[in-house]
């Protein structure tokens, strides 16, 4: 009988162990993407001048030690990395419904060619129609193909705990 309790326990921790599980890699938002932009100083280019990101993504302007002061400034004003400096760390990240084409300057070298360009795409759908940004903890469609099949090995578990239970009492 202690057998059965064993075994019955280890099931419940199983099954409750693999819900948790499979409800953390459900919840799990993609990942978005940094990409950088530096400064080719040589030639006071941007280094890369365009760059292509999916809404979500951040696009980072880095550079460090640099003998002219630069900035990044987008030709509408939706960034800017603040006055010209010879260091800078910006970040910025293109939200869902974010997306387009987006221009940017170094204001003291705009003249020289120093601009830039982000091509920022839709976010990929889901099956719902709903971007992968979204949270399906409450998806109907995540109830239907991920969890009922978890709940045999814990009514197993369950039903073997109370087994054990009931024959305890009974002796």
């Amino acid at each position: 009988m202690r057998t059965v309790l064993s075994w019955g326990i280890v099931l419940l921790f199983v099954s409750v162990f693999v819900q948790a599980s499979v409800a953390s890699e459900v919840n799990q938002e993609p990942e978005s993407e940094v990409v950088i932009i530096t400064v080719d100083s040589t030639n006071l280019r941007f280094s890369p001048d365009t760059v292509t990101v999916t809404e979500g993504d951040t696009v980072r302007f880095f550079w460090s030690g640099q003998a002219l002061p630069h900035n990044a400034v987008e030709t509408n004003e939706l960034f800017d990395s603040g006055d010209p400096q010879r260091d800078v760390d910006y970040s910025f990240t293109f939200e869902v419904g974010m997306n387009g084409t987006f221009d940017f300057v170094c204001e003291p070298h705009a003249a020289f060619g120093m601009v830039g360009q982000i091509i920022v795409e839709p976010a990929p759908m889901n099956q719902d129609n709903s971007t992968n940004n979204t949270n399906v903890t409450n998806s109907p469609d995540m109830d239907d193909k991920a969890l009922p099949s978890l709940s045999i090995p814990f009514t197993l578990a369950s039903l073997a705990v109370g087994a054990c239970v009931q024959n305890r009492r009974i002796q």
